[in-house]
């Protein structure tokens, strides 16, 4: 009798948490990714500003009609705003997951051991991730939501002129180079840990070409992103 209990107490539980663990990884890699992919597009997006409110204007129209008249006025963005959301949730409780994983695993002294090495570099994507999330809210709530407009100039319904009457304001841009900045490091380090859990770094030269990837990816999105407010406050781009 006590033999045929061994089984469902003994090893499926290890196997069973190494796939769980195997499955949040690329569970966050795969919603990483998808993160990556729209932040690359929105930073794209933003530098139509440089073209002017007109040509803003006409860029946050167009995202309103893709794939019109099979969906509604707005349709298409609605739904990938949605797919973002369920990414975010999903994003969100793997690095939750493997937080937890990784903190109770430190009981053991070996693992304690390497777990100190990267504890920094984790603190720094634990509280970036946070950091993100907040700026996340913010933005929303100030561009899309309520369309709060902190700025000197009327902005009416244009959303290109809501962009330059905000960055107007000094404070407003600080906080948003300072999440660029917390974007800069997590993208980063998400690229990097994709590619180790896509099992894209297995050779020197594959590992150099990681690391060489994410750091372009994270520069031209920080730098892309922190071009538009910082032409704004100093007068390079104006609404009129």
């Amino acid at each position: 009798m006590a033999t045929n209990t061994l089984p469902a107490t003994g090893t499926p539980r290890p196997a069973s948490a190494r796939r769980t663990t195997v499955f949040m990884k690329l569970l966050m890699a795969l919603s990483g990714a998808l993160f990556v992919f729209y932040v690359l597009l929105h930073m794209y997006g933003n530098l139509k500003i440089f073209g002017g409110v007109a040509a803003f204007d006409e860029y946050a129209l167009h995202l309103r009609t893709i794939l019109m008249p099979i969906l509604p006025f707005g349709g298409f963005l609605w739904l990938f705003r949605v797919l973002l959301v369920v990414a975010l949730v999903a994003h969100a409780y793997s690095a939750f997951y493997l937080w937890s994983r990784a903190k109770g695993a430190r009981t053991t002294r070996y693992v304690a051991k390497q777990a100190a090495q990267a504890s920094i570099r984790s603190r720094m994507m634990r509280w970036g991730g946070v950091a993100l999330l907040l700026f996340l809210v913010w933005h929303l709530l100030q561009f899309t939501i309520l369309k709060i407009n902190v700025g000197p100039e009327a902005a009416g319904d244009s959303a290109g002129k809501l962009v330059i009457s905000s960055f107007q304001v000094w404070w407003v841009v600080l906080i948003y180079v300072l999440a660029l900045v917390a974007l800069g490091m997590h993208l980063w380090h998400g690229v990097w840990s994709a590619s180790q859990t896509l099992g894209w770094t297995n050779s020197a030269k594959s590992r150099r070409t990681a690391k060489a990837t994410a750091t372009v990816i994270a520069l031209v999105t920080a730098v892309g992103f922190a071009l538009p407010p910082l032409a704004i406050l100093f007068g390079i781009v104006k609404g009129n």
